[in-house]
């Protein structure tokens, strides 16, 4: 394994046992993309790109040219989530940082409305023509707005050097970046345990019982999250 290969395990691929889980379990991902296409604007792509460092307090994510019309944003998680809870993360940030892009212009990985499009591998060639995906460093993206590939291969040395400056979201992290997404009139979360979980008048152990909270799809995003937070203390 070079030290390419190397970065995109780290940071990207799910892990042998999340991998197990997604093979027999709701799936799961450690990967999120955010593309932004016809054109590829960075400008507007840049809002997210900034937005999760400053207002989020999230590591930045990495930047690619998908090598046809688009850039993207990719978002390293820790460890593996649902590909529902990450497709809610996605559609929060597109809500928050670019209101007045045109849907057709953006497409998500994991989404709930498109979930047949899986973002290509990068960096890699692209059918019909002799254009590369390529990850690049943000001070290089503005120049990619016009022409979003590169007409060479990149080199595997310079593709792991950036994804080397990465860093993964940690659960905490994705918990409280999920919070401050919320939108300020949303309804305040149900205080209510998992009927199905509960026993009357039995001992209930405080780890399992958070565990229990933050497992079931049917308790409200928010105590979710704060369930999540706690079993990270």
């Amino acid at each position: 394994m070079n030290r390419l290969q190397s970065e995109l395990q780290r940071l990207y691929l799910l892990a042998p046992a999340d991998a197990a889980l997604a093979a027999g379990d709701a799936p799961q991902t450690r990967t999120m993309v955010l593309e932004l296409a016809r054109p590829a604007d960075w400008e507007a792509l840049s809002r997210v790109w900034r937005g999760v460092q400053a207002d989020l307090e999230l590591p930045a994510p990495g930047i690619a040219v998908s090598g046809t019309d688009g850039l993207q944003l990719w978002f390293s998680l820790q460890d593996a989530v649902s590909t529902a809870r990450a497709a809610a993360f996605l559609a929060h940030l597109r809500s928050r940082y670019l209101p007045g892009v045109a849907p057709a212009r953006l497409r998500a990985m994991p989404s709930a409305t498109e979930p047949a499009w899986q973002a290509p591998p990068v960096p890699a060639p692209q059918a019909a023509t002799e254009n590369w995906s390529a990850f690049v460093a943000p001070d290089l993206a503005p120049v990619f707005a016009d022409t979003p590939w590169l007409d060479i291969e990149p080199g595997a040395e310079g593709q792991a050097d950036v994804l080397a400056r990465l860093k993964c979201i940690k659960p905490a992290e994705l918990a409280q970046a999920m919070q401050r997404l919320q939108p300020p009139d949303a309804p305040p979360p149900e205080v209510t345990a998992p009927s199905a979980q509960r026993s009357e008048g039995a001992d209930v152990d405080p780890r399992r019982f958070l565990q229990q909270v933050l497992n079931d799809e049917t308790v409200a995003l928010a105590l979710r999250i704060t369930a999540a937070a706690a079993l990270l203390r």
